[in-house]
């Protein structure tokens, strides 16, 4: 089947299978789920949807095959295109047009600086073709590869989500469809850090330190902003999509510090990392799929995404709540599950590093270590409260108490989700060396010897040994601690029973990270009193914010910067013929005298 396709139009190396895998492993079983989740749609909404779909995943099938730089292009913005689509598929709604309106805007920016980079490589190559390309940028001069670097980085963060390019993911995720969510999330946001190592790593030449260096320093930052917003974020989805810029910001923490050490000569720290970030690549597609597709099952049973109204779901919807609850665990490293492998490879490969360099090497990677430290922990905490405030207790709202379980097609989807989530933890020992050999195969580094490569054997031996520990504190209480029991109602602050008011909200559980975080989410109250009189109250409302950061300081301004500008610039059109006509002579005159310049 290969051998017919011409190579110059596609290519198959291990890095290309392996993403080509990963895309399988997501896209089968949401399409599968996408059967049952749009039942109750027309024939014809369900025809188009998944005729957008087919080309989505084929789309991003060719970018990771693609053999030159033209082809990828293309099929980058075909990526791009059917993504929009499928992101508008509600038109009606207006959060769903608003959403992919700042996807598209977004998505489109980071293409033209994908565009500037490969039309300089162009110009130095004569050739699209990816084997001209890279002898063309050995003989570049350093400010010129910086500059495509720059420009390449850039645009690829966009699609990946990356610190402060995140805007559009926490609009444009909760508005798709929950399989087009977890194909988006769970795989093409991926297919922007593929673009990364196939150009950093495989095309450019040898990358000097300092490319590892930026690409570390956003993963720190992404890491640590994405997973504080998701803990402050009610709605379900929205939750998810900024875990997502969390997660990919530990990807890219890895593939960092592998072109780091890659670019000093230490091949074994570098293939551990970037097998570190491979593995947690799949891991991340795995569970974070896993995780849209279970929230697409609540959503809908019950029409809701906001957690504050959802509760008690454990109960109606049980097979949802494993699944969901094998998605959090897996997202948040417990082990014997695949998110714990990842990690565990990852603060072996800071480790490592750290005792393989000195000065400002180790100290960056001392804070790569403590910043993944911190992340794991509050993304536990994060779904913890996901898991919690969704499924336990009692319901908050009629829809959460009427909720039904979820049917075949949608079971079945997030049933071939959760599997892989468990053999990808108890499985380490056959995957990883695997993934080792790709990650050797991408840096051009024949012989791997990592220092830590007995991880692979842990994770059941960490699994029976918390078993053991469970059992041993079981028996404990069981046998151990005979006291006498006192059984009473628990204390209802005055109520004569407990009900959902009683219970624990995500406002509240979220509260001690608002304020041990408030240098950075900046928090805000709203509050309003309706009165009958000066001495009756007849409704009182109190509302918790936080400042978006990023939007608020960074993309409102620049928005209202390019209205400001648009509106001066409405002078350049005033209906006259004749100052068109000058427009195009003095555009042709300026092409004329600057050609062959760049």
């Amino acid at each position: 089947m290969i051998d017919f396709l011409p190579k110059q139009l596609f290519l198959f190396d291990p890095l290309a299978v392996f993403f080509l895998a990963v895309i399988a492993l997501v896209c089968v079983p949401s399409a599968i789920f996408s059967i049952g989740y749009m039942r109750e749609d027309s024939l014809r909404k369900r025809a188009v949807s998944w005729a957008l779909l087919s080309v989505f995943v084929l789309s991003m099938c060719f970018v990771a095959t693609a053999g030159n730089l033209f082809s990828f292009l293309i099929f980058w913005e075909l990526m791009s295109l059917a993504s929009y689509f499928l992101v508008v598929s509600d038109f009606r709604h207006e959060k769903s047009v608003r959403a992919g309106t700042i996807y598209l805007i977004m998505t489109h920016a980071g293409t033209a600086c994908l565009m500037a980079a490969f039309f300089i490589l162009y110009n130095h190559a004569g050739s699209f073709d990816y084997n001209a390309v890279k002898e063309a940028a050995l003989l570049l001069a350093p400010q010129e590869r910086n500059i495509i670097f720059l420009l390449l980085f850039t645009g690829f963060a966009v699609k990946a989500g990356v610190v402060p390019f995140h805007i559009w993911l926490p609009y444009a995720h909760p508005q798709a469809p929950s399989h087009v969510s977890s194909i988006m999330s769970g795989v093409m946001i991926k297919i922007a850090v593929y673009g990364m190592i196939r150009f950093f790593v495989t095309l450019l030449g040898p990358a000097p330190a300092w490319w590892g260096a930026v690409i570390l320093a956003f993963g720190i930052i992404s890491c640590l902003a994405g997973v504080i917003y998701a803990l402050m974020d009610q709605d379900l989805k929205r939750l998810l999509a900024y875990s997502s810029v969390e997660n990919v910001g530990i990807i890219l923490l890895c593939v960092g510090t592998a072109i780091f050490f890659n670019s000093l000569g230490v091949n074994a720290v570098a293939a551990l990392a970037m097998c570190a970030g491979l593995y947690h690549l799949v891991n991340h597609a795995l569970f974070k799929g896993l995780l849209f597709l279970c929230s697409g099952s609540i959503f809908k049973a019950t029409h809701l995404r906001d957690m504050e109204k959802m509760g008690g779901l454990i109960k109606t919807m049980p097979l949802t709540a494993i699944f969901f609850l094998i998605g959090a665990m897996g997202i948040s490293a417990l082990p014997p599950l695949n998110g714990f492998v990842g990690e565990w490879l990852a603060f072996q490969a800071f480790f490592a590093g750290v005792l393989q360099s000195q000065g400002a090497v180790k100290l960056a990677m001392v804070l790569a270590g403590a910043a993944l430290a911190l992340t794991s922990g509050l993304a536990a905490a994060c779904f913890v409260k996901a898991f919690g405030i969704t499924f336990l207790a009692l319901p908050r709202s009629p829809r959460a108490e009427g909720a039904r379980e979820a049917g075949f097609a949608m079971k079945a989807g997030m049933a071939l989700l959760a599997v892989p989530v468990a053999l990808f933890g108890i499985g380490a020992g056959f995957i990883a060396p695997v993934i080792l050999k790709i990650s050797g195969a991408v840096l051009g580094i024949e012989s791997i010897q990592p220092p830590f490569y007995m991880v692979c054997v842990l994770p059941p031996v960490i699994a029976v040994a918390l078993a053991f520990i469970g059992i041993a504190v079981f028996l404990w209480f069981k046998f151990g601690l005979r006291r006498a029991q006192v059984s009473c109602n628990t204390w209802d602050c005055g109520y004569y029973s407990i009900d959902s008011r009683n219970e624990y909200t995500s406002t509240a559980f979220s509260k001690p990270f608002r304020i041990a975080f408030s240098f950075f989410l900046l928090p805000y109250r709203k509050s309003e009193k309706i009165r009958d009189s000066f001495y009756h109250v007849r409704t009182f409302t109190y509302q918790t914010h936080t400042t978006k950061v990023f939007k608020h300081y960074f993309y409102e301004p620049a928005v209202n910067l390019i209205y400001s500008a648009a509106f001066k610039m409405r002078k350049l059109q005033p209906g006259s013929i004749h100052l068109y006509i000058l427009y195009v002579f003095i555009t042709l005159a300026g092409l004329l005298a600057f050609m062959g310049m760049f």
